[in-house]
Protein backbone atom coordinates (compact mmCIF):
# COMPACT_ATOMS: atom_id res chain seq x y z
CA UNK A 1 0.00 0.00 0.00
CA UNK A 2 2.95 2.52 0.76
CA UNK A 3 3.96 1.63 -2.91
CA UNK A 4 0.58 2.72 -4.09
CA UNK A 5 0.82 6.04 -1.89
CA UNK A 6 3.98 6.84 -3.50
CA UNK A 7 3.00 5.97 -6.99
CA UNK A 8 0.00 7.45 -7.05
CA UNK A 9 1.05 10.66 -5.77
CA UNK A 10 3.75 11.13 -8.45
CA UNK A 11 1.15 10.19 -10.93
CA UNK A 12 -1.24 13.15 -9.35
CA UNK A 13 1.72 15.63 -9.20
CA UNK A 14 2.48 15.49 -12.94
CA UNK A 15 -1.39 15.76 -13.66
CA UNK A 16 -1.18 18.34 -11.51
CA UNK A 17 1.96 19.92 -13.15
CA UNK A 18 0.07 19.45 -16.71
CA UNK A 19 -3.20 21.21 -15.32
CA UNK A 20 -0.89 24.04 -13.99
CA UNK A 21 1.05 24.39 -17.52
CA UNK A 22 -1.85 23.35 -19.73
CA UNK A 23 -4.98 25.12 -18.22
CA UNK A 24 -3.87 27.95 -16.87
CA UNK A 25 -6.59 29.83 -18.15
CA UNK A 26 -9.13 28.11 -15.87
CA UNK A 27 -7.11 29.24 -13.03
CA UNK A 28 -6.82 32.95 -14.61
CA UNK A 29 -10.52 32.81 -15.06
CA UNK A 30 -11.39 31.83 -11.94
CA UNK A 31 -13.28 29.28 -12.56
CA UNK A 32 -15.80 26.66 -10.49
CA UNK A 33 -13.98 23.73 -8.62
CA UNK A 34 -16.07 21.13 -10.62
CA UNK A 35 -14.21 22.97 -13.65
CA UNK A 36 -10.73 22.25 -12.29
CA UNK A 37 -12.00 19.09 -10.97
CA UNK A 38 -12.76 18.29 -14.46
CA UNK A 39 -9.55 18.97 -16.47
CA UNK A 40 -7.39 17.52 -14.13
CA UNK A 41 -9.69 14.26 -14.51
CA UNK A 42 -8.50 14.37 -17.89
CA UNK A 43 -5.10 14.52 -16.89
CA UNK A 44 -5.01 11.93 -14.62
CA UNK A 45 -6.58 9.84 -16.77
CA UNK A 46 -4.00 10.35 -19.90
CA UNK A 47 -1.41 9.43 -17.62
CA UNK A 48 -2.33 6.33 -15.44
CA UNK A 49 -3.63 4.64 -18.71
CA UNK A 50 -0.06 4.18 -19.64
CA UNK A 51 0.52 2.73 -15.87
CA UNK A 52 -0.01 -0.17 -13.68
CA UNK A 53 -3.40 1.26 -12.95
CA UNK A 54 -5.12 1.17 -16.51
CA UNK A 55 -8.00 -0.43 -15.68
CA UNK A 56 -9.02 2.34 -13.54
CA UNK A 57 -11.44 5.04 -13.78
CA UNK A 58 -11.18 8.75 -12.94
CA UNK A 59 -14.54 10.44 -11.90
CA UNK A 60 -15.93 13.76 -10.57
CA UNK A 61 -18.49 14.04 -7.85
CA UNK A 62 -19.22 10.23 -8.05
CA UNK A 63 -21.39 8.40 -5.06
CA UNK A 64 -22.29 4.94 -6.42
CA UNK A 65 -20.89 1.82 -4.72
CA UNK A 66 -21.15 -0.70 -7.63
CA UNK A 67 -19.99 -3.49 -9.83
CA UNK A 68 -19.72 -6.50 -11.46
CA UNK A 69 -23.02 -8.61 -10.05
CA UNK A 70 -23.05 -6.04 -6.39
CA UNK A 71 -26.63 -4.28 -5.74
CA UNK A 72 -26.15 -0.85 -6.58
CA UNK A 73 -25.83 1.55 -3.50
CA UNK A 74 -24.26 4.81 -2.19
CA UNK A 75 -21.17 5.42 -1.05
CA UNK A 76 -20.79 6.03 2.53
CA UNK A 77 -18.07 6.13 5.40
CA UNK A 78 -19.03 5.84 9.50
CA UNK A 79 -18.70 9.47 10.69
CA UNK A 80 -18.36 10.63 14.15
CA UNK A 81 -20.76 9.16 16.66
CA UNK A 82 -21.20 6.32 14.47
CA UNK A 83 -23.40 8.19 11.85
CA UNK A 84 -23.67 7.03 8.29
CA UNK A 85 -22.40 9.59 6.25
CA UNK A 86 -23.21 9.59 2.01
CA UNK A 87 -20.04 10.89 0.48
CA UNK A 88 -19.61 12.55 -3.07
CA UNK A 89 -15.77 12.93 -3.52
CA UNK A 90 -14.75 16.09 -5.97
CA UNK A 91 -12.53 13.38 -7.90
CA UNK A 92 -11.80 9.74 -6.97
CA UNK A 93 -9.27 7.01 -9.00
CA UNK A 94 -11.38 3.83 -8.62
CA UNK A 95 -12.33 0.54 -10.55
CA UNK A 96 -15.98 1.29 -10.03
CA UNK A 97 -15.77 -2.35 -7.86
CA UNK A 98 -15.11 -4.46 -10.74
CA UNK A 99 -11.62 -4.66 -8.71
CA UNK A 100 -13.03 -5.33 -5.37
CA UNK A 101 -10.27 -7.00 -3.90
CA UNK A 102 -8.20 -3.20 -4.31
CA UNK A 103 -11.00 -0.74 -6.02
CA UNK A 104 -10.10 2.53 -4.60
CA UNK A 105 -7.22 4.31 -5.06
CA UNK A 106 -7.18 8.09 -5.00
CA UNK A 107 -10.02 10.44 -3.18
CA UNK A 108 -9.51 14.36 -4.03
CA UNK A 109 -11.51 17.26 -1.99
CA UNK A 110 -11.32 20.34 -3.96
CA UNK A 111 -12.08 23.53 -2.00
CA UNK A 112 -11.08 27.22 -2.71
CA UNK A 113 -9.25 29.44 -0.22
CA UNK A 114 -12.85 31.43 0.91
CA UNK A 115 -15.02 28.86 1.57
CA UNK A 116 -15.79 28.41 5.34
CA UNK A 117 -13.57 26.68 7.78
CA UNK A 118 -16.25 24.05 8.53
CA UNK A 119 -16.52 22.69 4.86
CA UNK A 120 -12.70 22.57 4.68
CA UNK A 121 -12.75 20.72 7.69
CA UNK A 122 -15.12 18.45 6.51
CA UNK A 123 -13.45 17.71 3.57
CA UNK A 124 -10.20 16.94 5.79
CA UNK A 125 -12.15 14.94 8.05
CA UNK A 126 -13.42 12.88 5.07
CA UNK A 127 -9.99 12.17 3.04
CA UNK A 128 -9.18 10.81 6.87
CA UNK A 129 -12.07 8.39 6.77
CA UNK A 130 -11.38 7.48 3.09
CA UNK A 131 -7.72 6.50 3.75
CA UNK A 132 -8.83 4.27 6.47
CA UNK A 133 -7.76 0.78 6.37
CA UNK A 134 -10.99 -0.04 8.25
CA UNK A 135 -13.81 0.97 10.27
CA UNK A 136 -13.57 0.34 13.81
CA UNK A 137 -10.80 -2.50 13.25
CA UNK A 138 -13.64 -3.84 11.35
CA UNK A 139 -12.97 -5.37 7.58
CA UNK A 140 -16.08 -7.57 5.92
CA UNK A 141 -14.00 -7.92 2.73
CA UNK A 142 -14.60 -11.47 1.26
CA UNK A 143 -13.56 -11.12 -1.69
CA UNK A 144 -17.40 -11.10 -3.21
CA UNK A 145 -18.63 -8.07 -1.80
CA UNK A 146 -17.23 -4.71 -1.07
CA UNK A 147 -16.85 -3.60 2.23
CA UNK A 148 -20.03 -1.80 4.00
CA UNK A 149 -18.33 2.05 4.13
CA UNK A 150 -15.93 2.83 1.73
CA UNK A 151 -12.18 3.18 3.01
CA UNK A 152 -9.10 2.02 1.71
CA UNK A 153 -8.09 4.51 -0.81
CA UNK A 154 -4.58 4.60 -0.81
CA UNK A 155 -4.18 8.66 -0.88
CA UNK A 156 -6.30 11.14 0.47
CA UNK A 157 -5.34 14.87 -1.09
CA UNK A 158 -7.10 17.82 -0.27
CA UNK A 159 -6.04 20.74 -2.92
CA UNK A 160 -7.19 24.04 -1.93
CA UNK A 161 -6.71 27.24 -4.36
CA UNK A 162 -6.16 30.64 -3.31
CA UNK A 163 -6.67 33.04 -6.15
CA UNK A 164 -5.51 35.78 -4.53
CA UNK A 165 -2.27 34.47 -3.25
CA UNK A 166 -1.85 32.72 -6.64
CA UNK A 167 -0.85 29.55 -4.54
CA UNK A 168 -2.36 26.08 -4.18
CA UNK A 169 -1.99 24.41 -1.14
CA UNK A 170 -2.04 20.56 -1.10
CA UNK A 171 -2.15 18.08 2.05
CA UNK A 172 -1.99 14.34 1.55
CA UNK A 173 -3.40 11.78 3.47
CA UNK A 174 -2.42 8.07 4.11
CA UNK A 175 -3.72 5.50 6.26
CA UNK A 176 -6.08 7.88 7.73
CA UNK A 177 -4.05 10.42 8.93
CA UNK A 178 -2.47 13.59 7.25
CA UNK A 179 0.68 13.22 6.20
CA UNK A 180 2.70 16.00 4.12
CA UNK A 181 1.67 19.14 2.49
CA UNK A 182 2.92 20.98 -0.42
CA UNK A 183 2.49 24.82 -2.26
CA UNK A 184 2.32 25.32 -5.79
CA UNK A 185 2.77 28.71 -7.36
CA UNK A 186 0.13 29.40 -10.04
CA UNK A 187 2.11 30.93 -12.69
CA UNK A 188 -0.26 32.90 -14.59
CA UNK A 189 -0.29 33.45 -18.54
CA UNK A 190 1.82 36.95 -20.09
CA UNK A 191 -0.62 38.92 -21.94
Amino acid sequence: MKKDFENLKKIFEQANEQLLNLDIDLFESQVSEQTICGALAIRLHDILKDTQYSKYYVDIEYNRNRGGKFKKMSKSIQGPGEEIIRIKTDLIVHSRGECVERDNLLALEMKKSYRPKKEKDADRSRLKCLTKDSFNHEWSFDGTEPPEHVCRYAIGIYYEIDFDKNTISIEYYRKGKYHTKDKKLIKKGTD
